[in-house]
C-alpha cells in the first residue's frame, strides 16, 4: 500500500500554515503555534486519531490562524487518504469529566458539518476542517458544562472516529459505481 501521507503549506496575507501528516502514524506530534488551546486541540486530534503530525501555524489574529489551520489540516487529510477503500464511517463517544460528546463522520467527499460545541472559534474550526476534508461531520454535546472539557471531548471523539473511519478495507462500501472520467 502506498504511504498515506501529505505535506501542505498555506500562505496568505494573514497566515502561514504548514502541515506534514501521516494518517498511518502512531500519534506523535510536533505543533508550533502561539495559540496554546489550538496547539493543545491539534495535538489531541493527532493523538486520538493516531496521526503523526508536524504543524506550524502563525498569523495576524486567532480567527485567521484557527480557520486556516483547519483548512490546511482538512486538505492534508483529504490528500493523504488517497484512493484505497476505507471503512469510511465511524462514531465515537468520549467522556471527559462533566462532558460527554459524540462525533460521527463519513469520509465520503460530501462535505457537511453540524457542530454542537460551546466555543464559536472551535465550531468554525470543525466546520472548516470538515469542508476542506470533504467529510460529513456531526459533533453532538450530550451533556456537560465546562467549555474546555466540551471542546476537548469533541476533538478526542473526532480523532477516535477518524482512526476507525480511515481503516483500509478490501472493497468499497458504497453501492454506487465510481465516476469514470474519459
Amino acid at each position: 500500500m502506498t504511504a498515506r501521507t501529505s505535506s501542505l503549506e498555506r500562505s496568505t496575507r494573514e497566515t502561514r500554515i504548514s502541515v506534514d501528516l501521516d494518517i498511518d502514524g502512531t500519534g506523535k506530534f510536533d505543533v508550533t503555534c502561539d495559540i496554546q488551546f489550538l496547539k493543545h486541540m491539534t495535538e489531541t486530534l493527532a493523538r486520538y486519531a493516531s496521526f503523526d503530525l508536524v504543524l506550524s501555524a502563525e498569523g495576524d489574529n486567532d480567527h485567521h490562524i484557527i480557520e486556516d489551520t483547519a483548512i490546511t489540516l482538512g486538505k492534508a487529510l483529504r490528500q493523504a487518504m488517497g484512493d484505497a477503500p476505507i471503512e469510511r464511517m465511524a462514531t465515537a463517544v468520549v467522556p471527559m469529566d462533566d462532558a460527554l460528546v459524540m462525533s460521527s463522520l463519513d469520509l465520503v467527499d460530501r462535505p457537511y458539518a453540524d457542530i454542537d460545541l460551546p466555543d464559536p472559534l472551535y465550531i468554525h474550526f470543525m466546520r472548516s476542517f470538515a469542508m476542506a476534508a470533504g467529510m460529513t461531520l456531526h459533533i453532538v454535546q450530550i451533556r456537560g458544562f465546562d467549555e474546555h472539557h466540551l471542546v476537548e471531548a469533541g476533538f478526542k471523539a473526532t480523532g477516535k472516529a477518524l482512526a476507525q473511519a480511515l481503516r483500509v478495507r478490501e472493497t468499497e462500501l458504497s453501492t454506487k459505481d465510481r465516476e469514470i472520467i474519459a
